[in-house]
């Protein structure tokens, strides 16, 4: 039997990526919809709402922006969340532009030697969130069909994401890194001159082009994914464990949705407002702050290149699901 668990364990992922590969054939027809379905996604909603920000957030690292908003807010920044004033860049970009911004961000900071290893992975727990306009937009107006319902989740979403940071101030403050030299050159660089602005612009498309290639593949591929477990019954079987807590089996599979895929998950999500207005507003507001394993997956492609560790990325995003959800529930019940 420990012989078995071993092999189990060294082949998990050629055991699980051959199985998904048989499922691609198998189900090749609802997937090639699913697929369809998700560059669609991709095309009309992602590209053309976060690729103006990755090259906008691409071109502001370039100047002395975080040089000079981090100066005017030295006194806050650092004794808050216990990072460079100049990592308010990324805090603000991370609340208004959406996932991945953040995260990307965050590494554009570390790759600059502004912030350390550590401060990356206080900011990377706190600065990846969704965006105003997914939320008050897609989620308030367009799937709840009511303005105050997106308001009290935007309100959650960025007083958890705030809290978040204040908690995780404490991330391995015992640590000292000793090789790490704040680059207060790179911070405070001089201002941009029109001759580079042409090799600055491209350079900052070039980045964004590939960043958004990457998110739009993770879509596609979790859109799949999703139409497999949909189509081979795992859905059902894992709601039927679910139904012997007395979970009915539509707020289970919309949940489980959701923390796998969020865009999918909210929208199955909201559409139990009828039923159980306060349940769907809740498992919302915590699939938001969560964000789902396709956006981990898509921060973890991001980070990884930066030697950032993922774990407080995940710790923080549960935190944040978890803050959201009690101070919707108060806001409901108040408002």
């Amino acid at each position: 039997m420990n012989f078995l668990v071993i092999n189990l364990r060294k082949y998990f992922f050629t055991i699980l990526f051959f199985l998904f590969l048989v499922s691609l054939l198998v189900f090749s027809n609802t997937n090639f919809i699913a697929a369809q379905n998700g560059l669609v996604i991709w095309a009309t909603k992602v590209l053309p709402s976060l690729f103006p920000f990755f090259v906008g957030a691409e071109l502001l690292c370039s100047t002395n922006f975080t040089y000079i908003l981090g100066k005017a807010l030295k006194k806050i920044i650092k004794p808050i969340f216990n990072v460079p004033s100049e990592s308010i860049i990324a805090i603000i970009l991370g609340i208004i532009s959406g996932y991945p911004v953040g995260a990307k961000v965050v590494c554009n900071l570390k790759k600059q030697k502004i912030i350390s290893k550590i401060e990356a992975e206080r900011l990377i727990a706190f600065t990846n969130n969704s965006g105003p306009l997914f939320i008050l937009g897609t989620v308030g107006i367009a799937l709840f069909g009511n303005q105050k319902i997106g308001l009290i989740l935007l309100f959650s979403h960025i007083i958890s994401s705030i809290l978040v940071g204040y908690f995780f101030r404490f991330w391995k403050s015992d640590k000292i890194e000793v090789n790490f030299i704040e680059n207060k050159f790179n911070s405070q660089n001089t201002p941009i001159k029109v001759a580079d602005l042409g090799e600055i612009l491209g350079n900052s498309i070039k980045k964004s082009i590939s960043s958004i290639l990457l998110i739009g593949g993770f879509i596609v591929l979790f859109s799949v994914i999703l139409s497999i477990l949909e189509n081979s019954g795992i859905f059902d079987e894992i709601a039927n464990i679910f139904s012997t807590f007395g979970i009915p089996k539509d707020i289970s599979i919309s949940t489980i949705t959701g923390i796998i895929e969020l865009t999918n998950g909210v929208t199955l999500v909201s559409n139990l407002y009828s039923i159980n207005p306060l349940v769907s507003i809740l498992i919302v507001s915590f699939l938001l702050g969560f964000g789902g394993f396709s956006v981990l997956l898509q921060v973890y492609s991001i980070i990884a290149k930066e030697n950032i560790s993922i774990k407080p990325y995940f710790y923080g995003k549960l935190l944040h699901g978890l803050f959201s959800v009690t101070i919707t529930y108060i806001l409901f019940i108040v408002y």
